[in-house]
């Protein structure tokens, strides 16, 4: 059974922010999308740089390095220079708390 961890408090991420945390050791980007949250690593597929440092908008993350984008719900690259998709979570939320599995 995937293990869930504590990272943020729904009422402090939102709509429309993305927050970087820490599951396991992992780094996580934490996305609120109209009130619907999504996690994903914070590495770009394209040459392992951060993408928390980039742009959120709807439902899009921007690799500040070269423009790469991917699709906050999936992982899926949206264009070039990105071929492979980011690995995405299992995020859940209970009460006020967000919690996610890097399982």
């Amino acid at each position: 059974m995937a293990e869930f961890y504590k990272v943020a408090k729904a009422s402090e991420v939102p709509p429309g922010t993305k927050q970087l945390v820490e599951v396991d050791f992992v780094p996580v980007l934490l996305f609120n999308v109209d009130g619907e949250f999504y996690a994903m690593e914070d590495v770009c597929t394209h040459d392992g740089g951060p993408l928390g440092e980039g742009w959120f908008t709807g439902d899009e993350i921007e690799c500040p390095r070269h423009g790469a984008r991917f699709c906050v719900k999936t992982g899926k690259p949206l264009c070039m220079p990105a071929v492979e998709a980011v690995d995405c979570y299992t995020v859940k939320v209970e009460d006020d708390d967000v919690l996610v599995s890097v399982d």
